[in-house]
């Protein structure tokens, strides 16, 4: 027993300041990656007036960060674990931090494009590392899901403080600001996780499967790729269909792979462990739905005429529900279980969502905040519960790999949401619709998919059963000591 814990084994003063010090650097860490995924959003009209560029060039300001992100995430976790999640959190944080002062500093829509990549790579090692950290720092179950909870809690602020950040910023400043406000945190950031994480890994972690590396990111790749380019270019066309099949042959090819090799960077039987599977399939929901919820700004701005700044302040109650749930989404989950608190939250969501596809032009904001407020209510049920039981399903020693996959299908949620939401309101529009009629479809099609995404979790979300092959700590409960609540 360390001097930091007392004599029952539970952690001294010391050790609690360390732990809360080390989650609020992890925590920041997290927030800024997220914000960056929405922030750019309302600084694009800026860009395209400044930059001279047309609306490809202004997607793939977007998508280029997003792209790189869904690719690589997977295996920045597992390159956490095998070579220190410390080390790979920092070594992300500054790419991120230099690659947000080379976007500022851009002269060009080619120059901005390359600092987006950037900022995905520093952002794809920076994510998982920083929840793998937390997981190795929190040993007992409970305590690391109240933890989970925070950061996911501050993954879901940043993407909902996103467009009113972007638009405080570029209205005041320019859009070079919203890249520039990185730099002090990234300093920040490296300065104190230098002096307060402590490195991590595992220590049983097998050589980088090369092949599996490869494959998972060609695959997902040409998967994102395809979702975000579908829309503009039509889903028959040549490049997409090619797009998609290449992703099956991959993906397929890189089961394939990681079924025989000896040591696979995505074992296969993670996917045995229910609460593992469900816990991922759900997130998929919550990232589509997540996204589907973030176009509710488009309805202010072009629906009712407020401006990028005002649009950001009216979708304040969903920032705010999350600020305020957030924190005890955790500490519900470790009491009542994952089952009870992730459904609960995905059917406060969606029913959020339904009633925001229920809005018009001449619907006055007093009968609109509190449907926004109950979205975000939901989604910050949802988000660190589920992030937590896909921890809880595999041994510590591969937290990097299960945060990289719970991140990574959370991503992959979000592309799919933009694209196939954007598709629900061009098709409405090719039909003679308004685009408000088309939001209003977008809307109740992502309410609907999360009210499904509820029933799903209601049923099939229950603890894990014992594996031998997840590792020692694994207590004949299931889920490494965390009661689910039937």
């Amino acid at each position: 027993m360390s001097a930091a814990e007392g004599a029952s084994g539970s952690p001294g003063p010391a050790a609690r300041t360390t732990r809360a010090v080390l989650l609020a650097v992890t925590c920041l860490g997290q927030f800024m990656v997220l914000l960056d995924s929405t922030i750019v959003g309302a600084a694009l009209p800026d860009m395209q007036q400044r930059l001279h560029t047309h609306l490809s060039g202004l997607q793939w300001i977007v998508d280029a960060y997003v792209l790189l992100v869904a690719m690589l995430l997977l295996s920045g976790g597992v390159f956490a674990d095998r070579f220190g999640r410390k080390r790979v959190f920092l070594a992300g944080v500054a790419v991120f931090t230099v690659a947000s002062v080379l976007c500022a500093a851009a002269p060009s829509i080619g120059w901005l494009i390359a600092g987006r990549v950037a900022q995905g790579v520093g952002a794809a090692a920076l994510s998982p590392a920083s929840l793998a950290l937390i997981a190795a720092a929190h040993p007992v179950p409970q305590d690391r899901v109240k933890a989970i909870g925070l950061w996911a809690g501050f993954s879901g602020i940043g993407l909902a403080a996103g467009p009113l950040a972007g638009g405080i910023l570029a209205d005041t400043f320019g859009w070079p600001a919203i890249f520039l406000v990185n730099g002090p945190v990234g300093a920040v950031l490296l300065l104190a996780g230098t002096r307060v994480l402590h490195e991590s890994r595992n220590p049983g972690a097998p050589a980088i499967d090369v092949p599996g590396t490869a494959l998972s990111i060609l695959g997902v790749g040409a998967l994102t790729y395809g979702l975000i380019e579908g829309g503009s270019r039509g889903w028959t066309s040549p490049v997409i269909l090619v797009s998609f099949a290449a992703a099956v042959a991959v993906l397929a090819a890189f089961a394939a792979v990681e079924a025989r090799v000896p040591a696979p960077m995505l074992p296969l039987r993670l996917f045995r462990q229910r609460l593992f599977t469900v816990s991922n399939t759900a997130m998929i929901v919550v990232g589509f739905a997540l996204m589907g919820s973030s176009f509710f700004s488009q309805f202010f701005v072009y629906v009712q005429g407020s401006s990028v700044l005002c649009a950001g302040l009216q979708t304040l109650p969903a920032s705010l529900a999350m600020v305020v749930v957030s924190p005890f989404a955790g500490r519900f989950a470790a009491r009542y279980g994952f089952r009870i608190v992730v459904t609960a939250g995905l059917a406060l969501a969606g029913a959020g969502l339904l009633t925001l596809g229920l809005v018009h032009a001449g619907t006055g904001y007093g009968n609109v905040w509190w449907r926004l407020a109950v979205v975000g209510t939901g989604f910050a049920l949802t988000m660190s519960p589920l992030t937590g039981a896909a921890i809880q399903a595999v041994s510590p020693q591969e937290g990097g790999l299960a945060s990289g996959i719970s991140s990574t299908t959370r991503q992959i949620g979000a592309v799919l949401g933009v694209a196939v939401l954007g598709a629900v309101v061009r098709t409405r529009q090719a039909g003679g619709a308004s685009f408000e009629s088309g939001l209003g479809s977008a809307f109740l099609t992502a309410g609907a998919v999360t009210l499904a995404g509820a029933v799903f979790t209601g049923l099939w979300l229950a603890r894990s059963k014992p594996s031998p092959t997840s590792g020692p700590s694994r207590s004949p409960t299931g889920a490494r000591g965390v009661p689910e609540r039937r």
